[in-house]
């Protein structure tokens, strides 16, 4: 038997079938869920605040990147 690891509904699937690296959702707290080990089968929660989280970071070195580079030709600028 499954349980959701969010809200510990028993999810209706069987655990011989799953394989991992399957994603499925929770019917009661909707979660996504997805399976990190078939023996025993565990099931991790994915959250979308994680995803949202590392993309901010891939952005922000590109945007610190162009304002030191900004800043480098303006000290050019100064030096002629």
């Amino acid at each position: 038997m499954l349980k959701c690891p969010e809200c510990a509904a028993v999810l209706d699937v069987d655990e011989d079938e799953v394989e991992e690296g399957e994603i499925m959702s929770c019917p009661e707290c909707e979660v996504d869920l997805e399976v990190i080990s078939v023996q025993p089968v565990q099931l991790n929660v994915i959250s979308d605040d994680e995803d949202h989280d590392d993309d901010e970071d891939e952005e922000e070195p590109a945007k610190k990147d162009s304002e030191s580079t900004d800043e480098e030709e303006e000290e050019d600028d100064d030096e002629e």
